[in-house]
């Protein structure tokens, strides 16, 4: 094997794959759109940014009067963004709050609870995720807490009032809770978080095995033959469209990064050296799996089948499409066996979960050692015909 012919062989290839239309709209162009309606959809997860507050409408305040202000002011305390809405504008958001219609004649829902009368908030939220639970935890957290303070303001001599409970409010508190976390929070990513490292490692996958379909078609057009009768060794042809399909990966890897920081402004977090090493461990998987599809596959419509079923499958299985952490635990299981898994694994720790660069390093093995496997079987199953 030769330098000069693992060149010549890997130039020749990126440019025929690089001047074909598809290959360049799967590469570039989808991943950005999947970039955005990934991540708008995937929103419902949670929140990409913890500290910003969730938007919540609240249906029926402006018929609420002073309770109904406290209410509000707990709910923001919980980390929402409030916004009085009428029922049609509440359909926009995921979070609804709706407050009853005060009956039997009262001005406001603060009378009518004042009188004795029942008041049944309905919380909605799309989704059904985990943070629709945390949702309904922290507005039935609001929701209590309001109540609370009105049955200790209703013994005091002053009775109700937006006074009394302004009066509770600054009053010193006997007992309090002092929380620190007992170990590193790890929040599931959410929208752009998840949907851009998620996406980039499918199409990753999807491009380069995809690029393996041009071996194949070289092989029923007998064009492989034809390199047989020139001294290039098989070493090198497999080496140089192996160096092609991975140099199209870095290329793909490269401008997703970039678009994904530019026009979605992802923080790619403090480890980016060790992210870069991960994605670069991934594309030479992915480029040695594609030799060896192409070698074992008999037509190009295997190809081309075998390369999205594999994608799509390792792709789900291995948290692409959502966080894994959110999948039941058997899933979780399997993933750990996944290259898919292992690589948005190290991903989330080292982007979102904070963890250093050495958390990353068997990830970096095991997808380092696939590519050597298949690699090396790829090069022993090599046919010009």
């Amino acid at each position: 094997m030769t330098w000069g012919d693992v060149r010549f062989i890997a130039g020749r290839d990126l440019t025929l794959l690089l001047r074909e239309r598809e290959m360049i709209l799967w590469t570039f162009l989808m991943p950005i759109v999947f970039f955005y309606f990934i991540g708008t959809v995937t929103g419902g997860f949670g929140t990409s940014d913890p500290d910003r507050p969730d938007s919540l409408a609240l249906v029926g305040a402006e018929e609420g009067g002073f309770l109904v202000a406290e209410l509000t002011r707990r709910l923001e305390e919980q980390d929402f963004a409030v916004v009085q809405a009428s029922p049609d504008e509440a359909a926009r958001y995921a979070r609804r709050l709706t407050l009853p219609v005060p009956a039997g004649g009262y001005d406001d829902l603060t009378a009518s609870i004042l009188d004795g009368r029942q008041a049944i908030l309905e919380f909605e939220r799309r989704g059904g995720d985990l943070n629709r639970r945390y949702d309904q935890l922290r507005v039935g957290r609001a929701v209590y807490t309001v109540l609370a303070d009105l049955v200790a303001t209703s013994i005091q001599d002053g009775g109700t009032s937006p006074e009394a409970f302004e009066g509770l409010a600054s009053a010193p508190r006997h007992l309090t809770l002092q929380v620190t976390p007992a170990g590193r929070r790890e929040t599931p990513p959410s929208g752009y978080s998840q949907a851009i490292p998620g996406t980039m490692v499918m199409f990753t996958m999807l491009v380069l095995l995809g690029a393996g379909v041009q071996v194949v078609i070289e092989r029923e057009q007998g064009l492989l033959r034809r390199l047989a009768s020139t001294p290039i060794r098989p070493a090198s042809i497999v080496a140089g469209k192996w160096l092609a399909r991975m140099t199209l990966g870095l290329v793909q890897i490269g401008f997703a990064m970039l678009v994904g920081r530019v026009l979605f402004r992802m923080d790619w977090g403090a480890a980016i050296g060790m992210v870069g090493v991960i994605l670069l461990a991934w594309a030479a998987f992915n480029a040695s799996l594609a030799m060896l599809l192409a070698n074992v596959v008999r037509s190009k419509g295997q190809m081309e089948g075998i390369g999205v079923i594999v994608t799509l499958v390792l792709a789900a299985l291995g948290g692409c499409w959502w966080p894994i952490e959110i999948a039941p635990g058997w899933m979780q299981s399997l993933a750990a066996f996944l290259p898919t898994g292992w690589t948005m694994d190290a991903l989330h720790m080292l982007v979102n979960f904070g963890y250093g660069p050495a958390v990353a390093i068997p990830h970096v093995a095991a997808l380092v050692a696939g590519a050597l496997v298949c690699g090396a079987a790829a090069a022993r199953t090599f046919r010009y015909l």
